[in-house]
């Protein structure tokens, strides 16, 4: 691992104040390879949280996949998934492994404060540990308005800013090798300096359509639903 992925993610936040954080490059590729095992179990749990608030047809876009593997989860469930991205190796690394896991994903390039996508068409959006990068959540607060179905949930899971140093303990436990101690360094430093709040989640909401929604802790995350 590089030292320098290390430098240019503590700039997350100053960077999100000029663009969406994305990565490219050998950093994707990296990303892709050592992620994969910690993460599966965590986008299986998404997975089965999403499908418990759809129906068998659902059409369920996933904002800023990374490597896919959530939105390949849906696709085995059986569900029409979409996926935006904005880092074109991300898009073609997704590509690759939902040919590899045999399911069929729409994983297309585009910013998720401009989503490619039809006005009223998804019955449910998620976007997991990945609102933090975004330099006008509000705009893409307004996306996802727009392109759910009325009637339609969205949800977004991200690190709450107010996890506690026991929660990660608790969430990196069962890790074990380079992955825990990685990921336990990610989440106290870089990722958390970009977290949100509960209360900041409730101030960006106040600027948008979403008027009912319902934010809850699980672990070290914030999930936010949020109904149209």
């Amino acid at each position: 691992m590089n030292i320098n992925i290390f430098e240019g993610e503590v700039m997350m936040k100053n960077i999100r104040k000029k663009k969406d954080v994305g990565i490219y490059g050998i950093t994707a590729k990296w990303y892709d390879k050592n992620s994969r095992k910690s993460r599966m179990a965590e986008m299986q749990r998404y997975a089965h949280e999403v499908a418990s608030h759809v129906s068998k047809n659902a059409n369920i876009l996933e904002v800023a996949p990374g490597p896919g593997y959530l939105s390949i989860e849906l696709a085995k469930k059986g569900f029409s998934v979409t996926g935006v991205e904005i880092s074109p190796d991300f898009v073609e690394i997704e590509k690759h492994n939902a040919k590899e896991a045999n399911v069929s994903v729409d994983f297309k390039e585009g910013n998720a404060a401009n989503l490619p996508c039809e006005d009223n068409f998804f019955d449910f959006i998620v976007c997991s540990a990945a609102f933090k990068n975004f330099k006008d959540p509000v705009k893409v607060l307004y996306e996802m308005h727009r392109v759910l179905k009325q009637g339609g949930t969205a949800l977004i899971i991200d690190m709450d800013y107010g996890a506690t140093s026991e929660d990660i303990e608790n969430e990196v436990r069962e890790m074990k090798g380079f992955d825990k101690y990685f990921v336990k360094f990610a989440f106290k430093t870089f990722l958390k300096k970009g977290a949100y709040t509960r209360e900041d989640f409730e101030k960006l909401l106040k600027e948008t359509p979403f008027k009912n929604y319902k934010i809850k802790n699980e672990g070290f995350c914030l999930y936010i639903y949020l109904y149209k």
